[in-house]
Protein backbone atom coordinates (compact mmCIF):
# COMPACT_ATOMS: atom_id res chain seq x y z
CA UNK A 1 0.00 0.00 0.00
CA UNK A 2 1.20 3.28 -1.01
CA UNK A 3 1.83 6.41 1.22
CA UNK A 4 -1.15 7.86 -0.09
CA UNK A 5 -3.21 5.11 0.14
CA UNK A 6 -2.31 4.89 4.01
CA UNK A 7 -3.50 8.50 4.14
CA UNK A 8 -6.64 8.41 2.32
CA UNK A 9 -7.69 5.06 3.95
CA UNK A 10 -9.40 6.58 6.71
CA UNK A 11 -11.35 8.86 4.64
CA UNK A 12 -12.90 5.68 2.88
CA UNK A 13 -13.86 3.58 5.93
CA UNK A 14 -18.05 3.65 7.46
CA UNK A 15 -18.30 6.49 9.93
CA UNK A 16 -18.47 5.12 13.23
CA UNK A 17 -20.26 7.75 15.09
CA UNK A 18 -23.98 7.51 14.99
CA UNK A 19 -26.01 8.46 11.32
CA UNK A 20 -27.00 12.58 12.65
CA UNK A 21 -30.21 14.09 12.64
CA UNK A 22 -32.82 16.22 14.64
CA UNK A 23 -31.53 16.24 18.54
CA UNK A 24 -35.42 16.84 19.80
CA UNK A 25 -36.36 14.54 21.92
CA UNK A 26 -38.59 11.70 20.15
CA UNK A 27 -41.68 12.58 21.30
CA UNK A 28 -41.02 16.25 19.85
CA UNK A 29 -39.67 14.92 16.61
CA UNK A 30 -42.86 12.52 16.03
CA UNK A 31 -45.22 15.57 17.03
CA UNK A 32 -43.42 17.06 13.79
CA UNK A 33 -43.55 14.33 11.90
CA UNK A 34 -47.36 14.16 12.37
CA UNK A 35 -48.09 17.91 11.60
CA UNK A 36 -44.96 19.26 9.10
CA UNK A 37 -44.04 16.24 7.70
CA UNK A 38 -42.36 17.55 4.14
CA UNK A 39 -40.54 20.42 5.56
CA UNK A 40 -39.14 18.00 8.65
CA UNK A 41 -37.53 15.82 5.69
CA UNK A 42 -36.82 18.85 3.93
CA UNK A 43 -34.37 20.72 6.62
CA UNK A 44 -33.17 17.15 8.16
CA UNK A 45 -31.80 16.56 4.15
CA UNK A 46 -30.49 20.40 4.12
CA UNK A 47 -28.49 20.15 7.16
CA UNK A 48 -27.35 16.22 7.92
CA UNK A 49 -27.07 15.17 3.98
CA UNK A 50 -28.28 12.49 2.26
CA UNK A 51 -28.51 10.13 5.12
CA UNK A 52 -29.73 10.95 8.52
CA UNK A 53 -31.86 9.63 11.31
CA UNK A 54 -35.16 10.23 12.52
CA UNK A 55 -36.35 9.01 15.87
CA UNK A 56 -40.29 9.17 15.30
CA UNK A 57 -42.74 6.54 16.31
CA UNK A 58 -42.93 3.18 16.19
CA UNK A 59 -38.86 3.15 16.18
CA UNK A 60 -36.02 5.56 14.75
CA UNK A 61 -35.37 5.16 11.21
CA UNK A 62 -32.53 5.83 8.82
CA UNK A 63 -33.58 7.47 6.25
CA UNK A 64 -31.48 7.28 2.37
CA UNK A 65 -31.93 9.20 -0.26
CA UNK A 66 -29.11 8.65 -2.52
CA UNK A 67 -29.57 6.43 -5.69
CA UNK A 68 -26.87 4.11 -5.14
CA UNK A 69 -27.59 3.22 -1.34
CA UNK A 70 -31.47 2.99 -2.41
CA UNK A 71 -30.30 0.43 -5.22
CA UNK A 72 -28.44 -1.42 -2.37
CA UNK A 73 -31.23 -2.04 -0.66
CA UNK A 74 -33.78 -2.69 -2.71
CA UNK A 75 -32.16 -5.23 -4.50
CA UNK A 76 -31.07 -6.89 -1.26
CA UNK A 77 -32.05 -10.43 -0.39
CA UNK A 78 -34.64 -11.65 1.95
CA UNK A 79 -31.59 -12.68 4.17
CA UNK A 80 -29.97 -9.44 3.82
CA UNK A 81 -33.09 -7.43 4.37
CA UNK A 82 -36.62 -7.68 5.36
CA UNK A 83 -39.44 -5.70 4.22
CA UNK A 84 -42.18 -8.07 5.01
CA UNK A 85 -41.27 -7.56 9.33
CA UNK A 86 -40.95 -3.62 9.38
CA UNK A 87 -44.55 -3.08 7.09
CA UNK A 88 -46.09 -5.25 9.43
CA UNK A 89 -45.47 -2.57 12.05
CA UNK A 90 -47.64 -0.18 10.80
CA UNK A 91 -49.95 -2.26 8.32
CA UNK A 92 -51.12 -5.35 10.75
CA UNK A 93 -53.95 -3.32 12.26
CA UNK A 94 -55.20 -2.46 8.93
CA UNK A 95 -55.16 -5.81 6.89
CA UNK A 96 -54.02 -7.96 9.55
CA UNK A 97 -50.63 -10.45 9.09
CA UNK A 98 -51.14 -12.93 6.58
CA UNK A 99 -50.87 -10.74 3.18
CA UNK A 100 -48.52 -10.07 0.91
CA UNK A 101 -47.22 -6.88 2.42
CA UNK A 102 -46.45 -8.85 5.74
CA UNK A 103 -43.99 -12.03 3.95
CA UNK A 104 -40.55 -11.63 2.68
CA UNK A 105 -38.27 -14.18 0.60
CA UNK A 106 -39.85 -17.50 -1.17
CA UNK A 107 -43.62 -16.75 0.48
CA UNK A 108 -43.43 -13.23 -0.34
CA UNK A 109 -42.63 -14.27 -4.38
CA UNK A 110 -44.80 -17.20 -4.51
CA UNK A 111 -47.62 -14.91 -2.97
CA UNK A 112 -47.31 -12.28 -5.68
CA UNK A 113 -47.40 -14.46 -8.43
CA UNK A 114 -50.27 -15.83 -7.20
CA UNK A 115 -51.69 -12.68 -7.17
CA UNK A 116 -50.24 -11.34 -10.78
CA UNK A 117 -53.15 -12.51 -12.97
CA UNK A 118 -55.71 -10.69 -11.12
CA UNK A 119 -54.27 -7.33 -11.16
CA UNK A 120 -52.63 -6.76 -14.34
CA UNK A 121 -52.71 -7.84 -18.41
CA UNK A 122 -55.75 -8.50 -20.15
CA UNK A 123 -57.41 -8.86 -16.49
CA UNK A 124 -57.09 -5.12 -16.33
CA UNK A 125 -58.86 -4.76 -20.21
CA UNK A 126 -61.77 -6.47 -18.29
CA UNK A 127 -61.87 -4.00 -15.30
CA UNK A 128 -61.95 -0.59 -17.51
CA UNK A 129 -65.57 -0.32 -18.49
CA UNK A 130 -66.25 -0.72 -14.64
CA UNK A 131 -64.22 1.51 -13.90
CA UNK A 132 -65.57 4.18 -16.52
CA UNK A 133 -69.36 3.37 -15.67
CA UNK A 134 -68.17 3.87 -11.71
CA UNK A 135 -66.53 7.26 -12.27
CA UNK A 136 -69.36 8.55 -14.48
CA UNK A 137 -72.34 8.14 -11.75
CA UNK A 138 -70.11 9.44 -8.80
CA UNK A 139 -68.68 12.33 -11.14
CA UNK A 140 -72.41 13.29 -12.21
CA UNK A 141 -73.47 14.08 -8.70
CA UNK A 142 -71.04 16.49 -8.17
CA UNK A 143 -72.45 19.59 -6.66
CA UNK A 144 -73.06 22.97 -8.85
CA UNK A 145 -71.99 26.78 -8.27
CA UNK A 146 -70.27 25.42 -4.38
CA UNK A 147 -67.20 24.69 -2.81
CA UNK A 148 -66.63 20.96 -2.07
CA UNK A 149 -63.72 18.43 -1.27
CA UNK A 150 -62.64 15.64 -3.89
CA UNK A 151 -61.83 13.38 -1.50
CA UNK A 152 -64.66 11.77 -0.58
CA UNK A 153 -66.10 11.27 -4.45
CA UNK A 154 -62.69 10.12 -5.36
CA UNK A 155 -62.89 7.34 -2.40
CA UNK A 156 -66.52 6.03 -3.68
CA UNK A 157 -65.07 6.04 -6.75
CA UNK A 158 -61.86 3.52 -5.84
CA UNK A 159 -63.97 2.13 -3.31
CA UNK A 160 -66.52 0.85 -5.38
CA UNK A 161 -64.30 -0.22 -7.97
CA UNK A 162 -61.89 -1.92 -6.16
CA UNK A 163 -64.98 -3.77 -4.10
CA UNK A 164 -66.40 -4.69 -7.65
CA UNK A 165 -63.47 -5.79 -9.47
CA UNK A 166 -62.69 -8.13 -5.79
CA UNK A 167 -65.97 -9.55 -5.61
CA UNK A 168 -67.73 -9.16 -9.27
CA UNK A 169 -71.45 -8.12 -9.69
CA UNK A 170 -73.39 -10.88 -7.93
CA UNK A 171 -71.58 -9.50 -4.25
CA UNK A 172 -74.03 -6.37 -5.19
CA UNK A 173 -76.01 -6.12 -1.23
CA UNK A 174 -72.54 -7.23 0.37
CA UNK A 175 -69.92 -4.73 -1.55
CA UNK A 176 -72.62 -1.88 -0.80
CA UNK A 177 -72.33 -2.87 2.75
CA UNK A 178 -68.52 -3.35 2.55
CA UNK A 179 -67.93 -0.20 1.12
CA UNK A 180 -70.04 1.78 4.08
CA UNK A 181 -68.34 -0.49 6.79
CA UNK A 182 -64.93 0.48 5.07
CA UNK A 183 -64.97 3.66 4.88
CA UNK A 184 -66.48 4.42 8.14
CA UNK A 185 -63.37 2.82 9.43
CA UNK A 186 -61.19 4.22 7.26
CA UNK A 187 -62.45 8.02 8.13
CA UNK A 188 -59.99 7.71 11.42
CA UNK A 189 -57.57 8.43 9.02
CA UNK A 190 -59.28 11.97 9.68
CA UNK A 191 -58.32 11.70 13.18
CA UNK A 192 -55.38 14.49 14.50
CA UNK A 193 -53.70 11.43 16.18
CA UNK A 194 -54.64 8.69 13.70
CA UNK A 195 -51.31 7.72 12.88
CA UNK A 196 -50.42 7.31 16.54
CA UNK A 197 -53.63 5.35 17.37
CA UNK A 198 -52.48 2.85 13.98
CA UNK A 199 -48.47 2.67 16.14
CA UNK A 200 -49.80 1.97 19.21
CA UNK A 201 -52.45 -0.68 18.26
CA UNK A 202 -49.30 -2.35 15.74
CA UNK A 203 -46.95 -2.75 18.30
CA UNK A 204 -49.58 -3.57 21.44
CA UNK A 205 -51.89 -5.74 19.55
CA UNK A 206 -53.65 -6.67 23.39
CA UNK A 207 -54.89 -2.78 23.47
CA UNK A 208 -57.45 -3.56 20.63
CA UNK A 209 -59.15 -5.23 23.45
CA UNK A 210 -60.19 -1.85 25.55
CA UNK A 211 -63.41 -0.55 24.56
CA UNK A 212 -62.36 2.69 23.24
CA UNK A 213 -60.43 0.58 20.47
CA UNK A 214 -63.00 -1.85 20.05
CA UNK A 215 -65.57 0.87 19.21
CA UNK A 216 -62.73 2.30 16.67
CA UNK A 217 -62.46 -0.96 14.91
CA UNK A 218 -65.87 -1.99 14.76
CA UNK A 219 -65.86 -1.12 11.13
CA UNK A 220 -62.61 -3.09 10.45
CA UNK A 221 -64.25 -6.32 12.12
CA UNK A 222 -67.81 -5.94 10.44
CA UNK A 223 -65.70 -5.72 7.05
CA UNK A 224 -63.66 -8.51 7.90
CA UNK A 225 -67.03 -10.64 8.39
CA UNK A 226 -68.07 -9.49 5.24
CA UNK A 227 -64.97 -10.58 3.94
CA UNK A 228 -64.95 -13.68 5.36
CA UNK A 229 -68.60 -14.62 4.04
CA UNK A 230 -67.48 -14.04 0.63
CA UNK A 231 -65.23 -16.32 0.47
CA UNK A 232 -66.81 -19.39 2.50
CA UNK A 233 -70.01 -18.55 0.11
CA UNK A 234 -67.46 -18.55 -3.36
CA UNK A 235 -65.61 -21.35 -1.77
CA UNK A 236 -68.62 -23.39 -1.66
CA UNK A 237 -69.67 -22.11 -5.32
CA UNK A 238 -66.51 -23.15 -6.51
CA UNK A 239 -65.20 -19.87 -7.70
CA UNK A 240 -66.11 -19.80 -11.85
CA UNK A 241 -66.28 -16.21 -12.18
CA UNK A 242 -63.74 -14.06 -13.32
CA UNK A 243 -63.50 -11.28 -10.34
CA UNK A 244 -60.35 -11.18 -7.68
CA UNK A 245 -61.50 -13.47 -5.66
CA UNK A 246 -62.78 -15.90 -7.86
CA UNK A 247 -58.97 -16.29 -9.54
CA UNK A 248 -57.63 -16.15 -5.84
CA UNK A 249 -59.86 -19.37 -4.65
CA UNK A 250 -58.36 -21.34 -8.15
CA UNK A 251 -54.88 -20.06 -7.60
CA UNK A 252 -52.49 -22.83 -7.04
CA UNK A 253 -48.72 -22.22 -5.52
CA UNK A 254 -45.67 -24.46 -6.89
CA UNK A 255 -46.72 -27.40 -4.30
CA UNK A 256 -50.60 -27.27 -5.74
CA UNK A 257 -51.43 -25.30 -2.63
CA UNK A 258 -54.29 -22.99 -2.58
CA UNK A 259 -54.83 -20.17 -0.04
CA UNK A 260 -55.80 -20.46 3.44
CA UNK A 261 -59.35 -18.84 3.98
CA UNK A 262 -57.18 -16.45 6.88
CA UNK A 263 -54.46 -16.03 3.79
CA UNK A 264 -57.15 -14.89 1.54
CA UNK A 265 -59.12 -12.66 3.84
CA UNK A 266 -55.80 -10.61 4.68
CA UNK A 267 -55.19 -10.45 1.14
CA UNK A 268 -58.54 -8.95 0.28
CA UNK A 269 -58.72 -6.43 2.86
CA UNK A 270 -55.08 -5.20 1.87
CA UNK A 271 -56.47 -4.45 -1.97
CA UNK A 272 -59.72 -3.41 -0.31
CA UNK A 273 -57.88 -0.79 2.07
CA UNK A 274 -54.58 -0.51 -0.17
CA UNK A 275 -56.01 -0.57 -3.50
CA UNK A 276 -58.64 2.06 -3.12
CA UNK A 277 -57.25 5.01 -0.34
CA UNK A 278 -53.82 5.41 -2.00
CA UNK A 279 -55.49 5.94 -5.41
CA UNK A 280 -58.20 8.26 -4.16
CA UNK A 281 -55.23 10.15 -2.64
CA UNK A 282 -53.27 10.29 -5.58
CA UNK A 283 -56.03 11.52 -7.79
CA UNK A 284 -56.67 14.55 -5.39
CA UNK A 285 -52.96 14.86 -5.89
CA UNK A 286 -53.71 15.23 -9.83
CA UNK A 287 -56.01 17.47 -9.39
CA UNK A 288 -54.44 19.89 -7.41
CA UNK A 289 -51.59 19.87 -9.79
CA UNK A 290 -53.36 19.93 -12.66
CA UNK A 291 -56.30 22.47 -12.12
CA UNK A 292 -53.16 25.05 -10.65
CA UNK A 293 -50.91 24.53 -14.53
CA UNK A 294 -53.49 25.59 -16.92
CA UNK A 295 -51.13 25.29 -19.71
CA UNK A 296 -51.08 21.37 -18.46
CA UNK A 297 -54.83 21.43 -18.47
CA UNK A 298 -55.19 22.36 -21.62
CA UNK A 299 -52.70 20.17 -23.09
CA UNK A 300 -54.52 17.31 -21.83
CA UNK A 301 -57.81 18.60 -22.70
CA UNK A 302 -56.66 18.35 -26.23
CA UNK A 303 -55.17 15.09 -26.16
CA UNK A 304 -58.49 13.83 -24.96
CA UNK A 305 -60.35 15.42 -27.24
CA UNK A 306 -58.22 14.12 -30.32
CA UNK A 307 -58.49 11.08 -28.38
CA UNK A 308 -62.58 10.88 -28.16
CA UNK A 309 -63.15 12.65 -25.12
CA UNK A 310 -65.13 11.01 -22.26
CA UNK A 311 -66.35 8.29 -25.50
CA UNK A 312 -62.60 7.51 -25.75
CA UNK A 313 -61.97 3.51 -24.99
CA UNK A 314 -59.97 2.54 -21.67
CA UNK A 315 -57.68 0.82 -24.05
CA UNK A 316 -57.24 4.61 -26.06
CA UNK A 317 -56.56 6.74 -22.66
CA UNK A 318 -54.09 3.99 -21.44
CA UNK A 319 -52.42 4.34 -24.68
CA UNK A 320 -52.07 8.67 -24.19
CA UNK A 321 -48.75 9.99 -23.63
CA UNK A 322 -49.22 13.17 -22.01
CA UNK A 323 -51.45 11.54 -20.03
CA UNK A 324 -49.24 8.61 -18.64
CA UNK A 325 -46.59 11.62 -18.12
CA UNK A 326 -48.76 14.11 -16.19
CA UNK A 327 -49.57 10.92 -13.72
CA UNK A 328 -45.73 10.27 -13.35
CA UNK A 329 -44.96 13.53 -12.72
CA UNK A 330 -47.77 14.24 -10.59
CA UNK A 331 -46.50 10.98 -8.50
CA UNK A 332 -43.04 12.14 -8.26
CA UNK A 333 -43.88 15.58 -6.63
CA UNK A 334 -46.90 14.37 -4.49
CA UNK A 335 -45.79 10.76 -3.79
CA UNK A 336 -48.52 9.28 -1.59
CA UNK A 337 -45.83 7.46 0.94
CA UNK A 338 -42.65 9.69 2.12
CA UNK A 339 -40.74 6.62 2.35
CA UNK A 340 -40.69 2.50 2.62
CA UNK A 341 -39.70 0.72 5.32
CA UNK A 342 -36.80 -2.23 5.41
CA UNK A 343 -35.23 -4.17 8.85
CA UNK A 344 -31.66 -5.05 8.01
CA UNK A 345 -31.14 -8.93 8.99
CA UNK A 346 -27.34 -8.23 8.79
CA UNK A 347 -24.92 -5.34 8.81
CA UNK A 348 -24.59 -2.84 5.89
CA UNK A 349 -22.59 0.68 5.39
CA UNK A 350 -24.94 3.08 3.96
CA UNK A 351 -23.98 6.41 2.89
CA UNK A 352 -20.76 5.79 4.52
CA UNK A 353 -22.67 4.99 7.91
CA UNK A 354 -22.03 1.49 9.35
CA UNK A 355 -25.61 0.28 10.30
CA UNK A 356 -25.41 -2.77 12.85
CA UNK A 357 -28.22 -5.56 12.45
CA UNK A 358 -31.47 -4.94 13.71
CA UNK A 359 -31.61 -0.99 12.14
CA UNK A 360 -34.95 -0.39 10.24
CA UNK A 361 -33.49 2.05 7.01
CA UNK A 362 -36.14 4.03 4.72
CA UNK A 363 -35.33 4.44 0.81
CA UNK A 364 -36.86 8.25 1.00
CA UNK A 365 -39.51 8.37 -2.12
CA UNK A 366 -40.21 12.01 -1.47
CA UNK A 367 -36.42 13.58 -1.01
CA UNK A 368 -35.06 10.94 -3.92
CA UNK A 369 -37.97 12.14 -5.95
CA UNK A 370 -36.77 15.96 -5.47
CA UNK A 371 -32.75 14.81 -6.54
CA UNK A 372 -32.15 18.36 -8.23
CA UNK A 373 -29.00 15.70 -10.41
CA UNK A 374 -32.32 13.41 -11.58
CA UNK A 375 -34.84 16.15 -12.22
CA UNK A 376 -33.40 20.00 -12.65
CA UNK A 377 -35.73 22.51 -11.12
CA UNK A 378 -37.55 19.52 -9.09
CA UNK A 379 -40.10 21.42 -7.60
CA UNK A 380 -41.49 22.86 -11.32
CA UNK A 381 -44.82 20.62 -12.09
CA UNK A 382 -43.44 19.67 -15.83
CA UNK A 383 -45.29 16.37 -17.24
CA UNK A 384 -42.76 16.69 -20.23
CA UNK A 385 -40.08 14.72 -17.78
CA UNK A 386 -41.22 11.74 -18.74
CA UNK A 387 -42.47 11.80 -22.57
CA UNK A 388 -38.92 10.70 -23.99
CA UNK A 389 -37.59 9.38 -20.45
CA UNK A 390 -37.81 6.17 -18.56
CA UNK A 391 -38.51 6.77 -15.12
CA UNK A 392 -35.44 6.03 -12.68
CA UNK A 393 -36.15 3.10 -10.64
CA UNK A 394 -34.06 4.75 -7.90
CA UNK A 395 -35.50 7.97 -8.23
CA UNK A 396 -38.95 7.40 -9.61
CA UNK A 397 -40.80 4.89 -6.72
CA UNK A 398 -44.10 6.03 -5.78
CA UNK A 399 -45.21 2.33 -6.01
CA UNK A 400 -41.77 1.04 -4.11
CA UNK A 401 -39.62 -0.61 -5.88
CA UNK A 402 -37.26 -3.91 -6.43
CA UNK A 403 -39.27 -7.35 -5.59
CA UNK A 404 -41.36 -5.18 -3.61
CA UNK A 405 -42.86 -3.21 -6.02
CA UNK A 406 -46.46 -2.50 -5.28
CA UNK A 407 -48.29 -5.66 -6.83
CA UNK A 408 -50.99 -3.49 -7.66
CA UNK A 409 -48.78 -0.71 -9.92
CA UNK A 410 -50.69 -1.58 -13.14
CA UNK A 411 -54.31 -1.40 -11.48
CA UNK A 412 -53.89 1.71 -9.74
CA UNK A 413 -52.13 3.65 -12.89
CA UNK A 414 -54.80 1.82 -15.35
CA UNK A 415 -58.01 3.04 -12.85
CA UNK A 416 -56.43 6.81 -12.34
CA UNK A 417 -55.85 7.53 -16.03
CA UNK A 418 -59.71 6.51 -16.95
CA UNK A 419 -60.74 8.49 -13.47
CA UNK A 420 -58.76 11.39 -14.87
CA UNK A 421 -60.03 11.23 -18.75
CA UNK A 422 -63.73 11.09 -17.25
CA UNK A 423 -63.64 14.13 -15.06
CA UNK A 424 -60.89 15.74 -17.50
CA UNK A 425 -63.98 15.29 -20.29
CA UNK A 426 -66.84 16.35 -18.69
CA UNK A 427 -66.20 18.73 -15.54
CA UNK A 428 -65.30 22.50 -15.17
CA UNK A 429 -63.57 22.48 -11.95
CA UNK A 430 -61.56 25.41 -10.24
CA UNK A 431 -59.34 25.24 -7.15
CA UNK A 432 -60.80 27.05 -4.42
CA UNK A 433 -58.11 28.20 -2.86
CA UNK A 434 -55.00 29.89 -5.02
CA UNK A 435 -52.52 28.74 -2.60
CA UNK A 436 -50.88 24.91 -2.79
CA UNK A 437 -52.37 22.37 -0.33
CA UNK A 438 -50.51 21.66 2.49
CA UNK A 439 -49.09 18.21 2.91
CA UNK A 440 -50.87 16.67 6.34
CA UNK A 441 -50.59 13.42 7.41
CA UNK A 442 -54.00 10.76 6.66
CA UNK A 443 -53.10 8.25 8.45
CA UNK A 444 -49.63 6.87 7.09
CA UNK A 445 -50.49 8.67 4.01
CA UNK A 446 -49.61 12.07 2.73
CA UNK A 447 -52.97 13.89 1.89
CA UNK A 448 -53.34 17.42 0.32
CA UNK A 449 -54.84 19.29 3.60
CA UNK A 450 -58.93 20.31 3.06
CA UNK A 451 -59.18 16.63 0.51
CA UNK A 452 -58.49 19.00 -2.83
CA UNK A 453 -61.27 21.37 -2.35
CA UNK A 454 -62.91 22.52 -5.55
CA UNK A 455 -66.01 24.25 -7.19
CA UNK A 456 -67.72 22.99 -10.23
CA UNK A 457 -69.40 25.38 -12.28
CA UNK A 458 -71.08 23.53 -15.05
CA UNK A 459 -70.76 20.63 -17.40
CA UNK A 460 -69.66 20.93 -21.03
CA UNK A 461 -66.31 21.96 -22.52
CA UNK A 462 -63.60 21.49 -19.54
CA UNK A 463 -61.23 24.03 -20.88
CA UNK A 464 -60.23 27.14 -18.66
Amino acid sequence: MSLLDLVAAPARRPHIRPVPGPRAPAAAQTLQWLHWPTQMLERARARHGETFRLDIAPEPIVLLCGREDIRRVMAAGADQVSAGEANLEVTRVTVGTRSTIGLDGHPHARRRKQLRPGLNGAQLRGYGTIMEEITREVVSAFPRDRTFALHPAMQEITLRVIARTVFGTAAGHESRELTRRLGRFLRLGELPLALLVVLHLSTHPEAEQRAVFRALLAGRERAREIVAEQIARRRAAGGADDDVLSLLLRARDEAGQPLSDDELRDELMTLLVAGHETTATALCWCFELILSHPRVRARLVEELDAAGGGDASPEVIQALPYLDATLKEVLRLRPVLAFVRRRLRQPFTLGGYALPTGTTVAPCIYLAQRDPRVYPDPERFEPERFLDAKADPCAWLPFGGGTRRCVGIGFAQYEMKIVLAQVLASQRLALAAPRPARTVHRAITFFPEGGTRVRATGEGDPRP
